[in-house]
């Protein structure tokens, strides 16, 4: 029987190519939306405000219900960015959306899985390497993406009894409609002097490597945070 793997934030960029990618590496797909409703080829869609602890716990329960099993796999890649600026003229408005998103979010869908993924399972969330890296006017995004390398580094620990994996993956700068979002050709040419190869990720290049850790080639990987970033050290 295929694994069933649930995408959370799987309509575009990132997370759509890891739909994409867990689809063409044998898997069944279920994944999230927040807003307009999506279509992907081969995966069911659910919305989902992963803010709301009982609609996460839902998404387990109905996933269930419509493919006959329970969920062997996690993806916790919903979350959100604000345009940079330095921590001094950060809004209460901008940093408390991070917090809510991006930590208490990626909480509610990581607890969620530590009770629901089925025994032998994996879970990898989505980081940033810019928690390691750091870079002007993007303090609060990266502390809220460093939240959740702490969560999972806990619970990749806690879950060893169940050999379920937990893993990150920390990605530098990648073409998404998130990265593009107000930035400038100057702004995207600085991102990509970042990597030593001089460009800016694709998405496809991130969720293959989430895919693996997914997968049974990963079975000695456990509790890491797998920096996808082109070189940027």
């Amino acid at each position: 029987m295929k694994p069933l793997t649930l995408v959370f934030g799987g309509s575009r960029g990132i997370g759509a190519a890891c739909v994409d990618a867990l689809l063409k590496s044998g898997s069944d797909v279920a994944f999230t939306y927040t807003s307009e409703a999506v279509t992907l080829d081969g995966a069911r869609a659910y919305a989902v405000d992963i803010r709301d602890a009982g609609a996460v716990d839902k998404v387990f329960e109905r996933a269930k219900e419509d493919f006959g099993r329970n969920v062997n796999a996690v993806v916790a890649n919903a979350g959100i960015n604000v345009p940079p600026t330095p921590v001094a003229q950060c809004s209460d408005e901008a940093f408390r959306s991070l917090v809510e998103v991006n930590i208490v979010g990626a909480f509610n869908v990581l607890r969620a899985a530590a009770r629901d993924v089925t025994d032998g399972g994996a879970i990898v969330a989505l980081t940033t390497s810019l928690v390691r890296h750091a870079v002007p006017g993007v303090g609060p995004y990266s502390a809220s993406k460093a939240a959740v390398e702490c969560l999972v580094r806990s619970m990749a620990k806690e879950l060893a009894a169940r050999q379920i994996r937990v893993n990150a993956v920390a990605p530098g700068p990648v073409d998404t409609d998130l990265f593009r979002a107000g930035k400038t050709d100057e702004a995207k040419a600085r991102s990509a002097a970042m990597s030593p190869l001089n460009r800016i990720g694709q998405p496809h290049e991130v969720a293959d490597v989430v895919a693996f850790l997914l997968s049974d080639k990963a079975s000695w990987v456990d509790g890491q945070i797998v920096q996808t970033n082109g070189g940027l050290i």
